[in-house]
């Protein structure tokens, strides 16, 4: 079985925003897999499908993304998932909207939900499926604890990107999708050189 992670908030102020793709592309992969309804568990909404012949886990923690790793653990326990068969899906601010990379481990790079799930899995070799949201506006920002980063990815998209937003969820559940079936190189391969047409 393999666990797929998407981060952000939960409730309807933060449905849109820039920080929640990862539980816009979840969604996508619920559909795409067919799987049922979402259940509140293990702090969060979790639903199983298959992809092709694998068996997925996909989960949403509901516990706000600076505790997100406390839901991703507890699901990790329950099934018996090592972090090798962990995706984790999240928003990027070093990408342009519409870029899509996959990552082999790595740290946090001052996103909290990664931080949290690093320190709750006491590993950092999960795969990353690292959705661009782009950079705020104005002076360049130096670092992730720059305030006007929390500001900017806690806004919704405008309404004037939603195309790109909808190929870069696309993208990424294609991307998470590639992981599972062909190995975390292939992914990297196929899709850390631009997005598929």
């Amino acid at each position: 079985m393999w666990l797929i992670v998407g981060l952000g908030n939960p409730g309807s102020k933060y449905e849109r925003n820039r920080h929640n793709i990862g539980f816009m592309v979840v969604d996508e992969l619920a559909s795409r897999c067919g799987a049922s309804s979402f259940k509140s568990k293990f702090g969060g909404e979790v639903t199983t499908g298959m992809l092709r012949a694998d068996k997925v886990l996909l989960l949403k923690p509901m516990e706000f993304m600076n505790v997100s790793g406390h839901a991703v653990s507890r699901a990790c326990q329950f099934y018996d998932v090592e972090p090798e068969r962990v995706i984790v899906v999240h928003d990027e601010i070093d990408f342009e909207p519409g870029r899509v990379k996959v990552k082999d481990g790595g740290g946090h790079g001052g996103h909290n939900g990664l931080r949290s799930i690093i320190q709750q899995l006491g590993a950092k070799t999960f795969a990353r499926v690292r959705c661009g949201v782009g950079r705020p506006p104005g002076p360049a920002v130096k670092n992730a604890a720059d305030n006007r980063v929390a500001k900017y990815v806690l806004s919704d998209f405008p309404k004037a990107q939603q195309a790109v937003v909808d190929d870069t969820i696309a993208w990424a559940a294609a991307a998470a999708e590639a992981v599972v079936h062909e190995g975390i190189t292939a992914a990297m391969n196929q899709f850390n050189g631009g997005n598929p047409a």
